[in-house]
């Protein structure tokens, strides 16, 4: 047999072993056909309708370039995640052939080969080279007082035998500005000389370029201050004076039957562009004030008792909690059963009350109702792990076999060009249904699953990760939209769906969110996605979510210290430990780890038994204290930014855009309007120079005032962070820092 998929498995990243490269050419332009063979077969063709064929050669896969464009990512060797990524690689069997080739015009071709005497042949493919044009094929529409930046003259348009692809434009970039926004970036926080792309993707770990929460819009400051935003929910790729210094270019996909691309283009500093944006795309929801208490999580706590034990533990210990996220609770098929629980299937797909179940007192969650009443009288809110789709690999019988056959005969999933049901084509849950969020209908059967759990459980909201799961521009949704439409959009329209069971219950709740693109901010919470106990995946942390916050992911946070691999020693966890009491949310989190002795859950009382470092409890109890005082400034600075648009945690160019000075201080912050924060962010380092920008200032761990802009020095023991507190500072900080 000859496979080859012209568009592959739709990895915006990587070209396939089985693929076209690039899966449309430019006319004129050399491309690749590329496929995979049985090992018995030989002599691979491709066939041209125009009667040409092109010898195809047996290539060593290794020998080919398989990443695409400038957005590399460090490859991830360790984690159970990482394990299920080697696991759906292609099979190693199979023989690659790959024939070279170019088109001026759209043709078909075949690949032939024989095994023996036998003649192998494939499907028919067309393949339809783009051009570059000048002529008006399609419109950019402008809105917005900062017009002027647009060169009307660059605008070209990439048009195909189907219409248009692609639109292409400059816009006018001054020396000595900065670029921030762009959604969650973990390489930059400016990213000037950068090129980026916006497109939802699961990159496990080492994010580099790539994201989870991509946003195309940014804020440019400095001289003339502006930003821009490329209303499009298609994927878009900028170039930020890499290539020329003085223009920003940007390329978008279009809709080939309606070429219009919507750009925004704002005068103003940060907080005004980001205003607008707000404006434009949706605001934050002011969410519970709970959600500023710490939060704890490990995934390894799966089951009531542990859960439970793991939070009496921290309270013995006087350490604040105020949330607990459990991951692994359900039976890990319908993500709406707990495990060990016993109950009738419902062959239709219907929801389940609770008193459809049976929890056995030997089971893993005998008694959730009570854990969650206990767990509340504590203080404690309780967010259970969600993803969406529905696994084809846990056998054709029980809840998930029904749900499956629901989801198929009452069309609630998203489709394949051909009308087929769409699987997942990455490696986590590979195969997997994926409900179509689009459908009304399938958000209602979706949320009805799990309304016990809001109404008669009293969980307090959910872990919504997984929401990069769909790939490929041609898959279909419900709405008429297809992949290269919606694919961005779904992780939005999967924690929409979400917030809507939270209103429909009146639950004073939240998501909580990895994935995500523009409109996100209206439904918070979000994190950082998974990292390494390293002091890069710290740094590359705080870029994130000073990124993101310019487009409204005001609540935010990542695992303090990392989730994944050897755990963090006790100077990172400690460091970690500080500046995340000083983010929009304080939590920690522990990857799988197959119950392996050692543990590595992150909790401070495992991390001082595994480092043997006294220090560790003392002082991560400090910082905790210290977090749970700073909630009612928080919640006051949460009215502030609703109504302002500045976010919570903030690059210091919203409030001194025209100070210099702060972009020598990158990861300095501030929370609110009243503290600067300044976060160690390399080991060892106990003695560290801070931004002080302009104003008066007061430190809040030694009382030192400093008039600003300067530079100031102070030594950082292991129990401090630097925090400076500006003169007149609101009152909800007195009493803080004590």
């Amino acid at each position: 047999m000859i496979t080859h998929r012209p568009h592959g498995s739709g990895h915006p990243y990587r070209y396939e072993l089985d693929q076209r490269v690039p899966p449309r050419p430019v006319a004129g332009e050399p491309f690749e056909i590329r496929a995979l063979a049985d090992p018995d077969i030989t002599d691979v063709t491709a066939e041209f309708s125009n009667g040409t064929h092109v010898n195809a050669m047996k290539v060593d896969p290794d020998q080919l370039v398989q990443d695409i464009g400038p957005f590399p990512a460090k490859n991830s060797a360790d984690g159970h995640l990482a394990s299920a990524a080697e696991a759906s690689r292609l099979n190693a069997n199979a023989q690659v052939w790959v024939a070279r080739s170019t088109v001026a015009q759209r043709a078909e071709y075949r690949l032939t080969g024989r095994r023996g005497a036998e003649a192998v042949t494939t499907a028919t493919f067309a393949v339809d080279p783009l051009r570059w044009t000048s002529d008006a094929v399609g419109t950019v529409d402008l809105d917005g007082d900062a017009r002027a930046r647009l060169d009307p003259n660059s605008v070209m348009w990439q048009v195909g035998g189907d219409g248009p692809a692609k639109v292409r434009f400059r816009l006018l970039l001054d020396a000595g500005q900065h670029i921030i926004g762009l959604g969650e970036r973990y390489a930059t926080v400016d990213h000037r000389g950068e090129v980026l792309d916006a497109v939802v993707f699961e990159q496990y770990k080492h994010q580099g370029r790539r994201t989870y929460l991509p946003v195309p819009m940014a804020a440019v400051v400095g001289g003339e201050h502006w930003g821009f935003h490329v209303n499009t929910t298609r994927r878009t790729w900028f170039d930020l004076g890499a290539t020329d210094s003085q223009w920003i270019v940007i390329e978008a996909e279009v809709d080939p039957h309606a070429p219009t691309q919507r750009l925004s283009l704002w005068s103003g500093p940060p907080a005004v562009v980001a205003e607008r944006f707000l404006e434009q795309t949706g605001r934050p929801k002011r969410p519970p004030s709970w959600i500023f208490e710490p939060w704890m999580s490990g995934n390894e706590w799966n089951t009531q008792a542990r859960v439970e034990a793991e939070v009496a533990r921290s309270l013995a210990e006087n350490i604040e909690v105020g949330v607990v996220v459990i991951e692994a609770w359900s039976d890990e098929s319908t993500f709406v059963a707990w495990r060990d629980a016993t109950y009738d299937v419902h062959l239709d797909g219907s929801p389940h009350r609770l008193s459809d179940f049976t929890f056995p007192a030997d089971g893993a969650w005998p008694d959730p109702v009570g854990m969650v009443e206990r767990l509340h009288r504590q203080g404690v809110k309780v967010l259970l792990w969600q993803i969406p789709l529905a696994p084809t690999d846990r056998g054709d019988q029980g809840q998930i076999a029904a749900d499956i056959s629901a989801l198929q005969q009452r069309g609630l999933c998203i489709r394949e060009a051909d009308g087929g049901v769409h699987t997942n084509r990455g490696w986590w849950f590979p195969g997997a249904l994926i409900p179509d969020f689009t459908n009304p209908e399938a958000r209602r059967w979706w949320r009805e699953k799990r309304r016990y759990l809001l109404e008669e459980v009293g969980v307090d909201g959910f872990k919504t990760d997984g929401g990069e799961h769909p790939w490929g521009h041609d898959i279909v949704y419900s709405d008429g939209t297809t992949g290269a439409q919606t694919n961005n959009r779904f992780p939005v329209l999967f924690a929409q769906t979400f917030h809507e069971l939270l209103d429909d219950t009146g639950t004073d709740g939240v998501t909580f969110s990895r994935a995500g693109f523009t409109g996100s901010a209206a439904f918070p919470c979000h994190w950082a996605g998974d990292d390494d106990s390293t002091w890069d995946g710290l740094r590359a942390a705080l870029r994130a979510g000073l990124s993101a916050a310019v487009a409204g992911i005001w609540f935010w946070t990542w695992d303090l210290a990392g989730f994944s691999g050897p755990i963090p020693d006790a100077e990172l966890y400690l460091r970690a430990a500080a500046v995340s009491a000083f983010c929009p949310i304080m939590q920690y989190h522990a990857e799988y780890n197959h119950h392996q002795v050692p543990s590595n859950d992150r909790t401070p009382w495992n991390i001082s038994e595994r480092t043997g470092d006294s220090r560790v409890l003392p002082v991560f109890r400090r910082f905790a204290e210290v977090r749970h005082r700073l909630v009612p400034y928080l919640e006051e600075q949460t009215e502030r930014s609703l109504t302002t648009g500045k976010p919570l945690m903030r690059p210091l160019c919203f409030d001194h855009p025209d100070d210099p000075g702060v972009w020598d201080a990158p990861l300095q912050f501030q929370l609110g309007d009243d503290l600067l924060v300044v976060p160690i962010i390399e080991a060892q380092q106990t003695h560290i120079r801070c931004y002080v920008p302009s104003g008066e200032w007061v430190d809040c761990f030694t009382g030192v005032s400093v008039s600003g802009p300067a530079w100031v020095e102070r030594d950082v023991p292991i129990d401090e962070i630097a925090v400076y507190r500006r003169f007149g500072a609101s009152a909800s900080l007195d009493g803080v820092f004590s």
